[in-house]
């Protein structure tokens, strides 16, 4: 269900004046999930998302409805005000505290709504999609509706303020990550997850990496931030061991890192310690700032176990002769490449000779920003090893993630039928 849209009826909701309406994200999450599918069966719960989508729309029918799991949908649409966004978002709360009809036969379903909502002339997706995120994960713990208004002036924030703020945030646990799992395609199954960090900031709300990792490089706090990040993963991990999920966990390290050697020793140090599986994700931009070092760093990670992958190649100036040097098994294609690799006529071009270049190369290649089946089938027809985006799942907080790994596994049933990831095309688009 990539995306189910009402008839038509946004023109009535939103003023005519462009600009002067906001854009609304909500999330709704289906918090009984696992006890409707013990009741329902799987085959039926997983077109649970479906009745949902029905029933906010005869509610909200302006609304455009995307399934961002089996037990959750994601809602969008345009009001005046924020206020009349979470009217509507409090009336179909309301909707669903009353049984829902299925088959014949009345179930109660258990939902939680995480709303974000942004002027339209200021509308950032990426902070909207986060926003959500975070509200959901609030009303989880409480139970209600959480709403996050991205206009609110305290957000304009300058840099300067944020060096200051940064050490302060790493000590009282305002940073946290966010777990992207990244699927393997012919075998079907979870292969590794990157590790996304983000603050949430007391008053500002959710902050992203764009807007302070280049930060905390000129302050000198990228050193700090990025071990607090391994310590994070390294626990994190053990406890998805626990649950029966053994896979590496990958963290982003900045450039200014693979030349510091101070930095390299202690997170030998403490990889050797924390016997986690980690891996690195690395751009060619920040090897290119010191090469001999670098690579020399590179290989002393790579001698104590860490997996490296070479992130956003083609989004550079991507240069064969450090490709060949690097000791990484693994390449991930910039997405900028994939989101248009079904509606252009050179992408595919290019991902295709990316990803036969890497297999020569004795690398396994990763396609980022997958988002639709269409743009998954491709892929697989092309031989990519691993996928990862929105059509797999969001970044998730782990608890978040460890509840996407109980759902999605195992990924094939016992009887070898096919996994929920290769979803037929009417589930994902229905009219």
């Amino acid at each position: 269900m990539a995306a189910r849209n009402g008839a038509g009826a946004a023109a009535s909701r939103v003023p005519a004046a462009e600009g002067r309406y906001w854009h609304v994200l909500c999330l709704c999450e289906i918090t009984n999930f696992a006890t409707l599918r013990r009741h329902l069966g799987r085959p039926r719960a997983d077109r649970l998302s479906l009745d949902v989508a029905d029933h906010i729309l005869a509610l909200c029918p302006d609304a455009r409805i995307s399934s961002a799991a089996r037990w959750m949908v994601e809602i969008a649409f345009e009001r005046e005000a924020p206020e009349h966004a979470a009217a509507d978002i409090d009336a179909l709360r309301q909707a669903f505290q009353r049984p829902l009809d299925l088959d014949g036969e009345a179930h109660q379903l258990q939902m939680v709504f995480g709303i974000a909502a942004a002027p339209a002339s200021e509308t950032d997706d990426v902070r909207l999609s986060e926003a959500a995120e975070t509200a959901l994960d609030e009303a989880r713990g409480e139970n209600r509706v959480v709403m996050l208004d991205l206009s609110r002036a305290d957000l304009a924030f300058d840099k300067l303020t944020l060096m200051r703020e940064l050490p302060r945030a790493i000590s009282n646990g305002e940073m946290f990550l966010a777990y992207q799992p990244k699927v393997h395609v012919r075998r079907q199954e979870i292969a590794s997850a990157e590790a996304l960090i983000r603050w949430q900031h007391p008053t500002r709300g959710l902050i992203l990496p764009g807007d302070f990792i280049s930060v905390a490089e000129q302050a000198g706090e990228i050193g700090a931030l990025t071990m607090w990040t391994l310590e994070q993963v390294i626990a994190d991990q053990k406890r998805l061991a626990q649950d029966g999920h053994d896979f590496p966990i990958f963290i982003n390290i900045s450039g200014v890192l693979l030349a510091d050697s101070v930095f390299v020793a202690e997170a030998c140090d403490l990889i050797r310690r924390g016997g986690a599986r980690i891996g690195f994700e690395i751009t060619e931009t920040a090897v290119i700032r010191d090469p001999d070092v670098a690579i020399r760093h590179l290989q002393q990670f790579a001698d104590i176990g860490v997996e490296l992958a070479i992130d956003d190649y083609g989004a550079g100036l991507s240069s064969l002769a450090y490709l060949k040097q690097l000791p990484a098994r693994e390449l991930k294609i910039d997405k900028m490449f994939v989101l248009q690799l079904t509606s252009s006529n050179r992408d595919p071009l290019i991902v295709r000779s990316t990803i036969d270049l890497a297999h020569a190369l004795e690398m396994e290649v990763t396609a980022e920003g997958v988002e639709t089946p269409s743009a998954l089938a491709l892929l697989s027809v092309m031989g990519c090893d691993m996928v990862q985006g929105f059509l797999i799942s969001r970044p998730l907080a782990i608890e978040a993630f460890r509840h996407f790994l109980v759902e999605e596994n195992p990924l094939l049933s016992p009887g070898g039928a096919q996994h929920s990831f290769i979803r037929p095309e009417s589930f994902w688009k229905r009219a």
